[in-house]
């Protein structure tokens, strides 16, 4: 007697997902770097960092049915949490001894800071700051989480909330100049552990492990997706009370998507810092949160993928109207946004999912009747 196979029913990846990765991968490691310049490559490499968020809202708005206005706040917690080590390692004695206090960042000298902080201390070592890049939004993720979701606060509320939120912490940065570079953010970032990030090349060698990074937080999101978890959060989305009346924690799972949309978009601002060399409150607030949620829209916030093209889009399109369009390209943005929405409500992974997709099956599997439609009378078909 053989004993039973394994089940197959929900693999990890099906054979076009495994597809849908090659063209990413390609697209990203292959045809990006031979086509483009080093200062059109670093700017796709910011926009990928952006993609760590989109990727963050397909599980948490996709899947699990929790719209964030405020996903800026985290890609904003994990960029300053890299800014603060760049800056602490461009502040040693020797570079600020014409400061009155030697040692401290620039602009804390500048608002009569004369000691280093308590909390600017954990970001003189790597290690620590690599933990604090992802652990700091993440557990503000748990608290604002547990904080709504244990009062069964969603919908509307929560998206209002999130936007209070970013308001909040942007008020909060730029106030507080002296301890956090107030509205200029945190600037002349040079070198990370003695390498100098400023280069054509580190800025090459940085895109392809934020490359790499995102390929990684893809695979972890597809993980999540196929799992039994992926199910709950899906059957959530769809049906809340009667998920609720089976006895699953419903709370505890909106906890765990939310915080994984943190983790994501802290990975994507800690690159992002890397990548561009400073970090802002501008990256913080209502509008690029808002922002990040149109790049999942448009992609298709039901799909990976389609979130990760959505946001390389509108960035492009975004580049593209401000450079040939300088007075018109925020309406242009707009139109696009709008016409995607309207048209395609499931974004362009939509799209190619029920349109494009049957339509090349069906060209794939045409050609082979009319083949054998052609040949000669008797000829043996192949």
């Amino acid at each position: 007697m053989t004993s039973p196979s394994p089940r197959t029913d929900n693999p990890f990846m099906t054979p076009t997902e495994w597809a849908y990765l090659a063209v990413l991968c390609a697209l990203i490691f292959v045809l990006l770097p031979l086509a483009l310049d080093g200062f059109r490559l670093n700017l796709v490499g910011k926009y990928l960092t952006y993609a760590f968020v989109a990727l963050g809202l397909a599980i948490c708005w996709g899947y699990c049915g929790i719209l964030s206005l405020g996903q800026g706040v985290f890609f904003g917690l994990g960029g300053y949490c890299m800014a603060m080590y760049l800056k602490l390692e461009a502040s040693s004695v020797e570079n600020t001894r014409i400061q009155s206090t030697p040692g401290i960042p620039d602009f804390m000298d500048w608002n009569q800071v004369t000691a280093l902080p308590w909390f600017w201390t954990p970001f003189k070592s790597l290690p620590l700051t690599l933990i604090a890049v992802v652990l700091v939004p993440t557990l503000f993720a748990f608290v604002v989480g547990a904080a709504m979701f244990k009062r069964r606060v969603g919908g509307t509320y929560f998206a209002i909330i999130t936007q209070a939120i970013a308001a909040i912490l942007t008020i909060l940065i730029v106030g507080q100049q002296g301890y956090t570079g107030g509205i200029n953010g945190i600037t002349d970032l040079r070198t990370l552990h003695g390498w100098d990030i400023r280069t054509d090349s580190a800025k090459t060698l940085l895109y392809f492990v934020n490359g790499g990074l995102l390929v990684a937080c893809v695979l972890a999101a597809q993980f999540v997706k196929r799992s039994k978890l992926g199910r709950i959060l899906v059957a959530m989305r769809d049906k809340e009370d009667r998920v609720r009346f089976s006895g699953y924690g419903v709370a505890s799972f909106k906890i765990f998507a939310f915080c994984l949309a943190a983790a994501f978009a802290a990975v994507g601002g800690a690159m992002f810092t890397l990548q561009v060399g400073f970090m802002s409150p501008s990256f913080v607030g209502i509008v690029p949160s808002i922002e990040m949620v149109i790049y999942a829209a448009i992609g298709g916030r039901l799909s990976l993928f389609g979130a990760i093209y959505g946001t390389l889009l509108v960035n492009w399109a975004k580049t593209t109207f401000s450079e040939s369009f300088p007075e018109l390209w925020l309406f242009g943005l707009g139109a696009l946004f709008i016409a995607v929405v309207l048209a395609f409500p499931d974004g362009l992974a939509g799209l190619w999912r029920r349109h494009v997709a049957p339509l090349l099956t069906r060209r794939a599997k045409a050609p082979m009747p009319q083949r054998a439609a052609t040949l000669p009378k008797g000829a043996p078909a192949e």
